[in-house]
């Protein structure tokens, strides 16, 4: 597979404590990573830094051709990078329908967007969009109505909508129910046909609906990666983190 990301000797530190120090880190076109790791191993930080919200003090992030350390959030979001947060953050007086076309539109502004009349393309996009994270049927329900899932998906419809290459996710099912983490697991592997994703993740059984490659963080170091059956046999891995019977990120 064509190696779409890739992160070499890449470090960030604060106040003197190295929160990130990553040798390599590979991510293919298509490919679903997932990233787990005890509190303070830096997968945050290390998505911060893939994403331009944080700067990294030494290293190379490379995005297909192209080096994007350095580049202002906007310029590595243009690039084909899109990022969804742990809470979700729609608008909730708007419709869903209003939400995604804010995303597609988004340097358009509000108001601009608002009195955006959609041409052919547009409609069908945000149709398709909607029809892959289940939300067709909601497209005119206000978003501040819909259950906490149903707002994780619409952020990641937010997300979609732009076209990234790219996907960054951080812990999506975090306060959903059993059937919405389920539902959640499928539409990422869906989503990953046209998309590389990472996800960061603490909820294993989620993590082994989803998993192709984890990669453990910790103390900032990848600490193993492989498949999952793997990383839940390494020593190492069930020293610092799932022996322990941690349940955190």
């Amino acid at each position: 597979m064509k190696t779409l990301l890739y992160a070499e000797n890449v470090s960030r530190s604060f106040d003197g404590f190295k929160a990130l120090d990553i040798e390599h880190f590979i991510l293919a076109e298509n490919e679903l990573r997932v990233v787990i790791g005890p509190n303070g191993a830096g997968k945050t930080t290390f998505l911060d830094v893939i994403c331009g919200r944080t700067r990294c003090d030494t290293g190379r992030i490379v995005l297909g051709d192209t080096e994007i350390q350095g580049f202002t959030e906007t310029k590595i979001y243009e690039a084909g990078i899109g990022r969804k947060f742990q809470a979700p953050s729609v608008f909730g007086s708007l419709t869903v329908q209003e939400n995604l076309m804010l995303a597609a539109n988004a340097p358009k502004g509000v108001f601009a967007t608002l009195f955006h009349k959609e041409d052919k393309y547009e409609r069908a996009r945000l149709l398709e969009v909607a029809e892959k994270t289940g939300l067709s049927d909601q497209l005119p329900r206000i978003a501040g109505s819909l259950s906490h899932g149903q707002k994780q998906w619409l952020e990641i419809a937010m997300v979609i909508v732009q076209e990234p290459r790219v996907l960054l996710v951080d812990e999506p099912a975090a306060g959903m129910t059993d059937e919405e983490t389920w539902r959640t697991g499928e539409l990422l592997q869906e989503l990953s046909h046209d998309h590389a994703i990472v996800v960061i993740e603490h909820d294993m059984a989620f993590v082994r609906q989803i998993a192709r490659t984890v990669t453990v963080l910790h103390e900032g170091r990848v600490l193993v990666e492989g498949p999952m059956e793997k990383v839940q046999a390494d020593p190492r891995v069930i020293e610092c983190y799932l022996g322990k019977g941690r349940n955190e990120k």
